[in-house]
């Protein structure tokens, strides 16, 4: 019970954080919910089908080649996951009513991918323990938070453009190089030091992060 409860602390301390931050309408906690469910079992289904499909067309089998590596962190992990992502927010939370200013793009985002971290973190924690979980406390969860937060922001941009689809994909890809450039770093750990450059992606992300969500906080339709 300990070691669930260090697995999915992180995850809730994110989401209160988000939560606290969308200071003029509230989104409705069921709805919240209903998204942060979607992450953990609909999310992390599609992304292990793919992943499947991706290892009987791209088998993978140089761990110490660069070139590998690049692939399997950018074109196969970071798609896979953000997508698995995205297209929750894209025809679920996104059409909603409820989903009716910039702000609502970061809160939904992060609710899928915080489900969707909550079960890979558990997964981990289960095979690694105490260690891993309290290592992907800072680290991992942090990490799918702000991928989220930046697809969210597009996304909420996107809810009220003319050309949405535009947005829609910028928020992906930009999911997708974020989360690409982190795992990579970790994945080439086999050159010294280089995975200094994951925690420098890291925080690059966490700061245009928080230019995100205050940026959105001040251009809310609710904001008196």
């Amino acid at each position: 019970m300990n070691l669930l409860f260090a697995a999915i602390a992180p995850v809730f301390v994110i989401i209160l954080y988000i939560y606290c931050k969308d200071e003029y309408e509230k989104e409705p906690r069921i709805l919240l919910l209903y998204n942060f469910l979607l992450g953990a079992i609909i999310s992390v289904l599609i992304t292990t089908t793919l992943y499947l499909g991706a290892d009987s067309f791209f088998p993978l089998n140089d761990e110490y080649s660069i070139i590998q590596q690049f692939f399997k962190a950018f074109l196969i992990v970071a798609v896979i996951e953000e997508f698995s992502k995205y297209i929750i927010v894209r025809y679920f939370a996104q059409p909603h009513k409820e989903f009716n200013e910039p702000f609502d793009g970061i809160m939904y985002a992060v609710m899928v991918s915080m489900g969707f971290a909550a079960t890979e973190n558990i997964i981990y924690a289960i095979e690694g323990g105490y260690q891993v979980a309290l290592m992907r406390a800072f680290t991992a969860v942090p990490a799918h938070a702000t991928f989220a937060v930046l697809m969210g922001y597009f996304m909420g941009k996107a809810k009220f453009a003319k050309n949405s689809y535009k947005y829609n994909l910028l928020g992906l890809f930009l999911a997708v190089l974020f989360h690409g450039a982190y795992d990579f770093f970790l994945f080439i750990d086999f050159i010294p030091g280089i995975w200094i450059g994951a925690f420098v992606s890291l925080f690059i992300g966490l700061f245009l992060s928080s230019r995100a969500i205050k940026t959105h906080q001040k251009n809310s339709h609710f904001k008196v």
